[in-house]
């Protein structure tokens, strides 16, 4: 068996390694000289009887093989990391770390402020936020690499529970002499033959944009996507530059670049706003857990106002 042969030292070590890209950055970070560490990659790829590093002119890189031990071996230490933080946290109350899902226009201030009530509570707690999408986040809350989770069109997944954090409206950033900058408010169907900066179409149902895409169907209208971005800040980053417009919800306005106005979308066309979602596992009942729903409550009102599933 490969786990009576390789420990966390070696998986730690080849981390490094890849990670520096080099024999020599790693061995100052581990403050190893080079000679034992080359042993270990060489002992590691000996057991594995597979080729890991390809040694190159100014370093090392992974070989396809190595690649895949690289990412399994983060997943593994960053799981120590989490097991012996929680150990912490039992044997010393209030002390431990908290991993927190995040996603799009949640981090531009509701998320923030949520954290900052957290902090409050438990200063001595490490808040650690993770930049990942709904997919993502579900598959690290089912492997516990994080604890909690904030995105929006959330499905129901077994061992998972949601409850609605926020319910924002819809707004379009649009350049400050764009013609529809000066209305109170607009329809989607104002949107008709405008240039639009989208986002990526999820894979599954749900999705902001798989949303936009099938409220502009009912409309019998094609959106004119002139640009496709990953995340709401460069979205506006491009409708700053006079690129086009971009749909947003209300966090978004934190987003204050230059001649750059946010117009809501009319609250009679259609369904206008959205919840954000906090998501974690189904009887997860640990102090800090509780302690970041208290936060949350502290910030936008009680679980009666917001739904619990």
């Amino acid at each position: 068996m490969f786990a009576n042969r390789i420990d966390i030292r070696h998986l730690r070590y080849f981390v490094e390694t890849v990670r520096h890209g080099s024999i020599r950055g790693a061995s100052q970070e581990l403050h190893l000289s080079q000679p034992p560490l080359t042993r270990q990659i060489q002992y590691l790829e000996e057991v594995l009887g597979v080729s890991l590093l390809v040694r190159k002119r100014h370093g090392v890189e992974p070989t396809a093989a190595g690649q895949a031990l690289y990412t399994e071996a983060v997943n593994i230490l960053n799981l120590v990391e989490q097991a012996c933080a929680t150990t912490q946290l039992i044997g010393q109350g209030a002390l431990g770390r908290l991993d927190v899902g995040v996603f799009g226009s949640a981090v531009l201030d509701i998320v923030p402020r949520i954290v900052l009530e957290f902090r409050k509570r438990y200063p001595n707690v490490e808040v650690v936020l993770h930049n990942m999408d709904r997919d993502t986040q579900v598959k690290a809350l089912q492997e516990r690499r994080i604890a909690i989770g904030f995105n929006r069109f959330f499905l129901e997944y077994p061992g998972l529970q949601w409850e609605s954090v926020v319910h924002e409206p819809m707004i379009i950033a649009m350049p400050r002499h764009h013609r529809l900058a000066r209305r109170a408010s607009i329809a989607l169907s104002d949107l008709a033959g405008e240039p639009m900066i989208f986002y990526p179409r999820a894979s599954q149902s749900g999705g902001f944009s798989n949303f936009l895409l099938r409220a502009f169907h009912d409309l019998n209208i094609e959106p004119n996507v002139v640009q496709t971005v990953d995340d709401v800040v460069t979205a506006v980053a491009f409708v700053s530059s006079g690129v086009g417009l971009a749909a947003a919800v209300e966090s978004a306005r934190t987003l204050q670049l230059p001649d750059v106005v946010y117009v809501p979308l009319a609250e009679d066309d259609g369904p206008a706003a959205f919840d954000l979602c906090m998501i974690c596992r189904s009887g997860d009942e640990s102090p800090l857990i509780e302690g970041f729903r208290q936060a949350v409550k502290t910030v936008t009102g009680p679980p009666a106002d917001r739904g619990l599933r």
